[in-house]
């Protein structure tokens, strides 16, 4: 009679786990069943088995370091700071940042030396890509980083099928075909919206309540984009057109968050776990910075940040599933390519529907 009970009771159970495994999804099985588990009482199991599959696989300290770097973006720009170049038709001075100063020492050939990311465009850039080992102590590591140009490009925040967990039109849930024209590049939003309990805003509409304190990547009307301590309330005031929240800031006024220990920064696996950690924030000319890396703590996420040029800084999504930043060397969407070849998603992830919300970026 127990055990009929106990059948009878995992029937609803039983249903929910296959409805959720047979519905529409470009994310695997197993992830899809852990992600079903952590929503359904089981997220204090999920954590501690994955805080001790970390553990094992944490990197050890000291030993051997790289002996190359991975082949990314396609031409070289050196170390110039900022340089005089044509823009819009006519002659301007144009910011570009300097190189990301090597950590280790010696440096490896092209450490830290930024790349363009399309044929044709290395003499006046949008997206600039370089890598660099960012962890003394594990100088096996690196950290991937992006610098976007917000003057040359526009950004956009795009629902998946799943994320954001609120009532909205998610449009296609990937880089419409229409536009993938003027398309440069995409990467990964934030947590899910239960474990962030942040707001999401889209095309001026706030669809989750803001949350005052939290770290924001805003996007507004007249076209600019920031990172800021969010403090306008619960609803974007009308000159937002975008607003995607996660947790406080990790970086402010060019300084990490002195609670960056404490595990707010790692929904199941804490702040100071190793994992593929990513995080966006903005430098003194308003301009974006990316930085994505495997065996990542969020204090060591912050540091890249900051040693990339960022005054303020968020994280955005971890772990090795939902982390991508993606460029394109040619219209349409061709020639597509993770920032980091160690990333685990296709290039291709993108361009069909996704389970999480994303962000894209186009020429303008």
């Amino acid at each position: 009679m127990a055990l009929v009970a106990a059948l009878v009771a995992l029937i609803p159970a039983a249903f929910s786990y296959l409805k959720t495994i047979n519905a529409p999804s470009n994310s695997s099985t197993g992830i899809r069943t852990v992600e079903w588990l952590r929503d359904h009482g089981a997220a204090g199991l999920v954590a501690q088995v994955e805080s001790i599959y970390y553990s094992f696989t944490a990197p050890g300290k000291g030993g051997a370091t790289l002996h190359a770097l991975p082949r990314i973006g396609y031409g070289a720009t050196g170390a110039a700071g900022t340089r005089t170049g044509l823009q819009g038709g006519g002659a301007a001075s144009e910011y570009r940042p300097s190189r990301v100063a090597p950590i280790l020492r010696p440096a490896l050939p092209g450490e830290g030396v930024w790349h363009a990311t399309r044929p044709g465009l290395e003499s006046s850039p949008p997206v600039l890509v370089t890598t660099y080992r960012d962890q003394p102590e594990y100088p096996r590591v690196l950290a991937g980083v992006a610098w976007i140009n917000t003057k040359r490009t526009k950004l956009t925040l795009n629902p998946g099928r799943l994320e954001p967990s609120v009532e909205l039109p998610r449009g296609s849930m990937d880089v419409p075909t229409s536009q993938r024209g003027g398309l440069l590049a995409t990467f990964n939003s934030g947590f899910k919206l239960s474990d962030s309990r942040g707001g999401f805003v889209l095309n001026g509409h706030t669809y989750a309540r803001m949350q005052d304190g939290q770290a924001t990547l805003v996007g507004y009307n007249d076209g600019h984009v920031d990172v800021v301590d969010w403090s306008y309330g619960s609803a974007a005031p009308a000159s937002v057109s975008f607003a995607r929240q996660n947790l406080p800031l990790i970086v402010n006024e060019g300084r990490p968050n002195s609670n960056l220990a404490n595990g707010e920064w790692g929904a199941t696996v804490g702040a100071a776990v190793l994992v593929w950690r990513s995080g966006v924030g903005v430098d003194s000319h308003g301009n974006l910075i990316y930085v994505a890396g495997e065996d990542q703590s969020a204090e060591s996420l912050a540091k890249a940040l900051i040693h990339a040029g960022a005054v303020r800084a968020m994280e955005l999504d971890i772990n090795s599933y939902w982390v991508s930043f993606i460029t394109y060397a040619a219209p349409g969407a061709e020639g597509a390519k993770n920032l980091l070849p160690s990333m685990s998603r296709s290039s291709g992830r993108y361009q069909e529907p996704d389970d999480r919300d994303f962000f894209a970026l186009y020429s303008r």
